[in-house]
C-alpha cells in the first residue's frame, strides 16, 4: 500500500520519500503511481500538471538512513510481520528527531507494542488506510497506550487534509475494521471449505443480499491471503479466543503460494486475461 499512500500524499502537496529494500520495487511503485494517476485523470479527477507536480514531489530511496531527522511524518507500511515492523521502528526510532511523528499502517499489530520499540513512544500513532487508498476515504487512527492528544490530533488533521474521514480507535487486535471483516472473509473460507455453496454463489450472496461491492472470497484474494491469515493469526492469539482460528484451508492456500491477485491464483484465476472472474481450478 506504499506506493498509494506517496501517491495520496504528493497529490495533496506534500513531499514524499518513498523508501523500500528492493529499488525494483520502486521504480514499479512510480510506474503504479503514474499509471493510477493517469486513470484519475481519464476521469477528469485531477489534470496532467497536477500529476506532473505530483510526480516531482516524490523521491525514491532504498535506506532508512536517507530519511532526514526533521522529517514531520513517517508512515510505516512494511509487510504484516510483527519483528519487520518493530525493527524499522526501532531504526526510525534512532534516525529521527523527538518531535517526529511515527505512524504504522498496521492492519492489525499492536501500536503499543510497535511503539514500545522506540524512544518516543509518545509519538508512535496507527494510520491504518484502506485499499486503494487514492479511491477510499477512511482512515483508522489507532491511538498506543502511550500515544499522546497532540499527536493523535495532528494526525486527524492530517487525514483531512488529504480528503479523507478518519475515526479514532484504541489499540485492541484488529482494531475496528479488521476485527470485524476478517472474521467474516474466514467464515466464508469455511462455507467453501464445509462444501456449503462453491465460489461465485458465496460472493454472489454477500454482494447482492448485502449489498456489499465485492464477495468476501474475491476481497481476500485483493487483499492477499497470507494477509488475511496474518490478520487472523493476530486476532486468534490476540484474544486467545478459537472463535478467530483461520480455517484450515486458508491455511494450506497460503502454504502452497496461492495468495490471490498477486500471484495470479487465489479463489480466482488471474492468469487469464479476461473481463470475467474465472473460479481457480481447485476450487471447480
Amino acid at each position: 500500500m506504499g506506493n498509494g499512500i506517496a501517491h495520496t500524499f504528493a497529490l495533496y502537496g506534500f513531499d514524499v520519500m518513498l523508501i523500500d529494500v528492493d529499488i525494483a520495487a520502486l521504480e514499479k511503485a512510480l510506474q503504479t503511481i503514474s499509471r493510477n494517476m493517469d486513470k484519475q485523470i481519464s476521469k477528469e479527477v485531477i489534470t496532467e500538471n497536477d500529476k506532473n507536480i505530483a510526480l516531482q514531489r516524490i523521491k525514491i530511496s532504498s535506506l532508512l538512513t536517507d530519511i532526514s531527522p526533521e522529517t514531520a511524518l513517517v508512515i510505516e507500511a512494511a509487510t504484516e510481520n510483527k519483528a519487520i515492523k518493530l525493527d524499522i521502528f526501532k531504526h526510525l526510532s534512532s534516525i529521527c528527531n523527538a518531535d517526529t511523528i511515527l505512524a504504522s499502517n498496521t492492519s492489525s499489530i499492536s501500536i503499543t507494542e510497535i511503539a514500545a520499540a522506540t524512544k518516543h513512544p509518545q509519538n508512535v500513532v496507527g494510520m491504518h488506510f484502506m485499499n486503494p487508498v487514492p479511491l477510499m476515504k477512511l482512515v483508522e487512527v489507532i491511538r498506543g497506550k502511550e500515544t499522546s492528544n497532540a499527536v493523535t490530533a495532528q494526525i486527524m488533521q492530517i487525514s483531512r487534509q488529504l480528503e479523507k474521514s478518519p475515526v479514532e480507535v484504541n489499540d485492541a487486535p484488529g482494531f475496528v475494521a479488521n476485527r470485524i471483516l476478517m472474521p467474516m472473509i474466514n467464515e466464508a473460507i469455511y462455507t467453501l471449505a464445509e462444501g456449503v455453496s462453491g465460489v461465485v454463489e458465496i460472493d454472489t450472496v454477500m454482494k447482492l443480499g448485502m449489498a456489499h461491492p465485492m464477495g468476501p472470497l474475491q476481497l481476500a484474494d485483493f487483499i492477499g491471503l497470507d494477509v488475511c491469515l496474518a490478520i487472523m493469526n493476530v486476532l486468534y492469539h490476540g484474544f486467545n479466543n478459537p472463535k478467530y482460528a483461520p480455517c484450515p484451508l486458508l491455511i494450506d492456500m497460503v502454504a502452497a503460494g496461492h495468495l490471490g491477485v498477486k500471484t495470479y491464483i487465489g479463489f480466482y484465476d488471474y492468469s487469464i486475461k479476461s473481463k470475467e472472474l474465472v473460479v481457480a481450478e481447485r476450487f471447480k
